[in-house]
């Protein structure tokens, strides 16, 4: 496969952009090679600068669910853009992608439209210290909200674990008020509660930055009541799961209520877009109604909304999407898995809607110390021959993989062929 102009786009980036991308993860600096730069895509496939055709298991991590340049979103985008692209100021259609999220969701009264996904985290926060009165918070080991400093944080020492910074210029006085517990580890959950004075409880119910790990209803059961008992706000961040591993995100696999719901990704239709909603008295609590203070000059931006009303009203509308999208990402694990078992490959794997992650690893993980045993090496390889031959995979074995609307069956069946040719290198 030639991708010289990729390589000639990348070292011409790397003379002005950071890195020579705009987010790290970009870089293939996990799995080695050069970034592929991209020009198209069109239903499930994307094509590079080079000519070359990928079946494309990314979907931009994640908005894409009803694959590259869906007509019907196009078709909103540009009307949209015919009026303007951008208001500063309030617009119906606002309003209108409110309700469609929020009828998903009763036990949710109001929501704020935001940019980003990290945003969103980061707001939700903001308002859930406000609500609460308490300064510190419970992340999870694996987790990751976007990268605002409280966020950015790795496990200390000490037998309940506060973070430290895990980047220059993220000061410790802003770290040391989150607290790292284990995914799917209650006992570790309740330690930070009894360590510290905590405010809110921070969580991917369905995790995506680990590869796709899940969390057990048990769990999440038992982490809903300490937060009740604590005084605490939970916050689940679906900002990638959300209308993804199902039509009302983990809600509609394990019916727990948060207080707080990030939502992204697939409410942008490919376009930035972020948001968090909650209950009344708790959002009421939100400037210009309370006094807790977020803003953004292109929050509800009109063209984001526009995209986003479209992907919502198609799926909620089709709702069998789900079903369909299920099955071939079921299909697609267990392919990978059957080839790897009769190779003596170690494989596991989990799937939730659209939704699929798998661990080159000896047991199913359960937690990100479980996911970090794993072979990145393998994963490595797995990539840049899977590349090779036209399948394009998250460039990190820490990143989820997604299925769209417009792969066929025969797209996943010959998915699961050049695996086992792959598998005989790994």
């Amino acid at each position: 496969m030639n991708t010289t102009n990729s390589q000639k786009l990348f070292a011409d980036a790397q003379q002005y952009i950071v890195g020579g991308v705009n987010s790290p993860v970009r870089a293939f600096k996990s799995v080695g090679g050069t970034p592929i730069f991209f020009k198209k895509g069109e239903g499930a496939y994307i094509t590079d600068e080079d000519g070359n055709k990928y079946l494309d298991f990314i979907q931009s991590w994640g908005p894409l669910i009803l694959g590259h340049c869906d007509k019907d979103i196009q078709n909103s985008i540009c009307e949209a853009v015919s009026n303007g692209t951008s208001f500063g100021a309030p617009t119906a259609i606002e309003t209108e992608l409110a309700k469609e999220v929020l009828e998903l969701f009763p036990y949710l009264d109001k929501i704020r439209f935001v940019s980003s996904g990290t945003e969103a985290t980061m707001s939700a926060i903001r308002v859930a210290r406000g609500v609460s009165g308490k300064d510190d918070i419970i992340k999870f080991k694996g987790c990751y909200h976007g990268h605002s400093d409280s966020l950015l944080v790795s496990a200390g020492s000490g037998a309940v674990t506060f973070g430290s910074p895990s980047s220059p210029g993220v000061p410790a006085d802003f770290t040391k008020h989150t607290l790292l517990a284990d995914y799917n580890d209650i006992e570790s959950v309740k330690a930070c509660f009894e360590a510290g004075e905590v405010g809110c409880v921070i969580i991917e119910p369905i995790a995506g930055n680990m590869s796709l790990v899940p969390a057990d209803l048990e769990f999440l059961k038992e982490l809903r009541e300490l937060c009740t008992k604590n005084g605490a706000i939970l916050i689940f961040d679906e900002v990638m799961s959300g209308f993804r591993a199902s039509l009302k995100g983990s809600y509609g696999i394990l019916g727990i209520e948060a207080d707080i719901v990030t939502f992204g990704k697939v409410i942008g239709g490919g376009m930035p877009v972020g948001a968090f909603a909650g209950k009344a008295e708790i959002m009421s609590q939100l400037s210009p109604e309370g006094p807790i203070y977020q803003a953004g000059t292109l929050s509800g931006n009109p063209v984001a909304m526009a995209a986003g009303l479209a992907s919502l009203k198609k799926l909620k509308e089709n709702k069998e999407i789900y079903t369909e999208l299920n099955t071939k990402a079921e299909t697609l694990m267990a392919g990978f898995a059957s080839i790897a078992k009769e190779a003596g490959i170690d494989f596991q794997y989990n799937v939730r809607g659209s939704m699929f992650g798998f661990f080159f690893n000896s047991k199913l993980p359960k937690n990100f110390d479980d996911v970090c045993a794993g072979d990145e090496e393998r994963y490595a390889k797995f990539h840049s021959e899977m590349l090779k031959r036209g399948f394009y995979f998250a460039p990190s074995a820490y990143e989820t993989g997604f299925i769209c609307t417009a792969m066929s069956s025969s797209d996943i069946e010959k998915t699961i062929e050049a695996f086992e040719e792959v598998v005989k290198s790994l």
